[in-house]
């Protein structure tokens, strides 16, 4: 198992568009090991690479039993939306509700480069457009509205983790993307 220190609020790979893959090798299904298992060790619906450290646009997740993962998504979101409770990973121990596409249809790739569609409403479709946000260095506290997003930031302020030092900037595990992130 391969757990991972997960970057928190105020890191700046959080607020970075990832690059998009475009070598499907054994380095990549590592990340994607390590995103697994670390999500899966953190409890969380879904870890997207940037959480990591790592600038590329792959994300896992975990719903309702079933865990997947997804390399260079495509969304359509339905025009009907749904309005719940979410968090993060990278914002630990906060929950507000978000307004989210009820609908997703997901296209990407596997991490052997095999094309793979996924279908999902609710909790995956939030889900998925969470960790595609992330992959756009996006964070959910930027879709609240106006008073959510400023209890969120004073929350986020006077949280315990708040000023840690993030862990030091990790070089690409993916050849083709070897700066660092």
């Amino acid at each position: 198992m391969a757990v991972r220190p997960i970057r928190l609020f105020g890191d700046p790979v959080l607020r970075t568009r990832a690059e998009p893959v475009v070598e499907f090798d054994k380095e990549l299904r590592g990340l994607v090991r390590d995103l697994t298992d670390t999500m899966l060790d953190a409890g969380g619906a879904g870890l997207a690479a940037p959480q990591l450290g790592v600038s590329l646009r792959v994300f896992t997740y975990d719903v309702e039993g079933v865990v997947g993962h997804l390399i260079n998504p495509e969304l359509q979101l339905s025009g009907e939306e749904q309005f719940g409770p979410e968090g993060c990973l990278s914002i630990p121990g906060l929950e507000y509700d978000c307004r989210r596409a009820l609908r997703v249809v997901a296209k990407g790739f596997n991490e052997h480069g095999d094309p793979v569609t996924i279908e999902g409403s609710e909790l995956l479709a939030r889900a998925i457009q969470h960790e595609t946000d992330h992959l756009d260095g996006i964070l959910f506290i930027d879709r609240l509205d106006r008073e959510a997003r400023k209890a969120a930031m004073k929350a986020i302020r006077e949280a315990e983790w708040a000023g840690e030092e993030p862990p030091e900037v990790k070089v690409s595990p993916h050849r083709t993307f070897g700066h660092a992130t």
